[in-house]
């Protein structure tokens, strides 16, 4: 089954922040401007090694996604991986 790009995938955007002090207030812009395709969040931080962990759910396409997430990754110190339904 081929998914074109205009079709809905869902997925779960995985978001390690390092120094999350430093990139929050535009990363929760980015996420509010994306809330569109983001369908529930989760974020962990954990203070003891000045980190945190975000996940994403997403429901959009293969371009909102990847829009969101270059955005995301774009920010320093933010590593960002992903994880798409296959259709």
């Amino acid at each position: 089954m081929t998914v074109g790009p205009e079709e809905k995938r869902l997925g779960v955007i995985g978001v390690v922040i390092e120094n999350p002090g430093a990139v929050q207030e535009r990363l929760n812009r980015y996420i509010s401007a994306a809330k569109g395709i983001v369908i529930g969040r989760m974020g962990i931080p954990y203070r003891e090694r000045n980190v945190a962990v975000l996940a994403l759910l997403v429901d959009g396409t293969i371009d909102e996604i990847n829009s969101l997430t270059g955005q995301l990754g774009a920010l320093p110190g933010v590593n960002v991986r992903v994880a798409l339904s296959k259709g």
